[in-house]
């Protein structure tokens, strides 16, 4: 029988499988020592996972800090978009930054990300400014959203914080 689609928190045995998302999603992949940092060391990062078959096919981060969540990074598995599977992990991902006290969200997006672009516009994130430059690996600027959170538009299944 097959397995649904689960959202859990990302764990250290997870990192092959974000390797190669993280390979197959980005010109510039964050390494497996940015992840192992951001799971061992850093305080303010929360990463999670959505796996099928006991396989992870996605991932995504944030910090939070105050009343703000920052998206860090998420990706899904090529073979995997376009079954809303991104739009679940953002939603789970607001939803846990509700219920850590934050009041808004913010992330950056390549300016040739369309896709993304109308993703993060249906979940309430406007076009707040540009970063110019920002991509080191071919200088295309970053548009910066934000969003203020609204609980009606997250998913809200129980994580410990």
């Amino acid at each position: 029988m097959e397995q649904e689609f689960m959202i859990r928190r990302m764990e250290m045995k997870d990192l092959d499988d974000i390797e190669e998302v993280e390979q197959l999603s980005f010109p510039t992949p964050w390494s497996r020592e940015s992840f192992i940092n951001e799971l061992k060391n850093n305080v303010f990062a929360r990463y999670f996972v959505i796996e099928k078959d006991k396989r992870v096919i996605g991932y995504g981060g944030m910090w939070l800090v105050l009343d703000e969540a920052h998206i860090t990074n998420i990706a899904i598995h090529p073979d995997y978009r376009g079954l809303r599977l991104g739009e679940r992990l953002m939603r789970r991902l607001m939803g846990l930054a509700i219920r850590s006290g934050a009041a808004s969200m913010t992330l950056e997006v390549r300016k040739s990300n369309e896709v993304a672009q109308r993703l993060y516009r249906k979940l309430g994130f406007v076009e707040e400014g540009v970063r110019p430059g920002y991509y080191t690996d071919n200088g295309e600027d970053a548009i910066i959203m934000w969003a203020t959170l609204k609980e009606n538009i997250c998913e809200t299944e129980t994580f410990d914080l």
